[in-house]
C-alpha cells in the first residue's frame, strides 16, 4: 500500500513539473525554432539526469536500479524515436494556437495511452475509464475547432493531438521497461532524442538561438521533462501506464493556470465548455484509478 501511495505521489510531481511547460515553452519560442526548442528541451533532460545520476551514485543514495538490456531494445528504440517525433509536432502545435488550449489537449493523451494499453499491451480498462475517454475526446473535439459556427481547422490542435497519439505509444513502451532505472530511461530519452530532434533541426535550417536562450530551454527541459520524466516512471513501475495517465491528467489544468498567469490569455467561448468537460472526466478517472 505504501509503494501505491509513493507512485501515486510520484504522478501527480511529475504532472506539476511538467505543467510549467507550456506557457514557458511559448514564451521561450520567441527564441528558437520548433524543431530546436524540442532539441534542447530533451537535451535538458538527458544531460540533468545524467548529472543528477552520477550524482547519485557517488552518494551511493537508495538501492541500485537494474539496469536495460538487449531484451528491451525495442521498446527503448521505440521510445527514442516517438520522443522525436512527439515533442516536435508540440512545439509546432504551440506556436499556431494557444497554450490554454493546448495546456487542456494535453490530456487526449491519457486517452491515447489508454486504447493503445487496452488494444496493444492488454492492460484491463473499466467501463467507467472508458466513459472518462469518450469526454475528453468530445472536448478534444471542441478544442480542435475555432470559430463561432465557422469550423475552421486549428491545425495547431491538430498537431497537439498527433503530439499525444505519439507520447500514448511512448508511454506504453516506457512502461515495458519501468522497471528498470528510471534515471538511465530519462538520460537515454532526453540524450538520444534531443540528439535526433537537433539533427532534424539542423537540416530544416532552424538556426540555434543565443547562449542565454539555450541554457534556459536546457534548464526547463531539466525540470519540466528530466524530473517529470524520471517520477512518472517511477509510478508506472507500481500503476501501469494507463492509471499514471490518470493520475498524471492534473497537469493540463495545472498548465491552464499558468498559461492564464503568466501570459495573460482569455481563450474563446469553447475553451470553457471544454474545460467542463474536461474536469468531468477527470474526475472520473481518478476515482477509478483509485
Amino acid at each position: 500500500m505504501k509503494q501505491k501511495n509513493a507512485a501515486v505521489l510520484y504522478a501527480i510531481l511529475a504532472a506539476a513539473l511538467y505543467a510549467v511547460n507550456i506557457p514557458l515553452s511559448k514564451l521561450l519560442l520567441n527564441h528558437a525554432g520548433a524543431t530546436m526548442m524540442a532539441a534542447f528541451l530533451y537535451l535538458g533532460a538527458g544531460l540533468g539526469l545524467l548529472l543528477y545520476g552520477m550524482a547519485e551514485r557517488l552518494i551511493k543514495k537508495g538501492k541500485q536500479q537494474a539496469h536495460l538490456t538487449k531484451k528491451e531494445l525495442p521498446y527503448t528504440i521505440a521510445m527514442v524515436v516517438l520522443d522525436i517525433i512527439a515533442p516536435i509536432l508540440l512545439m509546432s502545435g504551440i506556436t499556431r494556437t494557444e497554450s490554454a488550449n493546448v495546456s487542456l489537449l494535453n490530456n487526449f493523451e491519457i486517452v491515447a495511452t489508454s486504447v493503445i494499453a487496452l488494444v496493444i499491451f492488454k492492460e484491463t480498462i473499466s467501463k467507467r475509464l472508458w466513459f472518462a475517454i469518450f469526454m475528453v475526446t468530445a472536448a478534444s473535439v471542441i478544442l480542435s475547432f475555432e470559430g463561432a459556427g465557422a469550423f475552421a481547422c486549428n491545425t495547431g490542435s491538430f498537431l497537439v493531438l498527433g503530439a499525444c497519439v505519439c507520447w500514448g505509444f511512448e508511454n506504453n513502451c516506457t512502461r515495458m521497461i519501468s522497471n528498470k532505472s528510471s534515471t538511465e530511461i530519462v538520460v537515454i530519452k532526453g540524450c538520444f532524442s534531443g540528439a535526433g530532434s537537433l539533427v532534424t533541426a539542423l537540416v530544416l535550417g532552424e538556426k540555434l538561438p543565443e547562449i542565454k536562450w539555450i541554457g534556459a530551454i536546457l534548464l526547463l527541459g531539466f525540470v519540466a521533462y528530466g524530473l517529470s520524466i524520471k517520477f512518472y516512471v517511477m509510478a508506472q513501475q507500481y500503476l501501469g501506464a494507463a492509471k499514471t495517465s490518470a493520475y498524471y491528467s492534473i497537469a493540463p489544468f495545472l498548465g491552464v493556470a499558468f498559461s492564464l498567469l503568466m501570459l495573460g490569455e482569455r481563450p474563446a467561448e469553447q475553451f470553457y465548455a471544454a474545460l467542463l468537460i474536461m474536469i468531468a472526466g477527470t474526475v472520473v478517472i481518478a476515482k477509478d484509478s483509485v
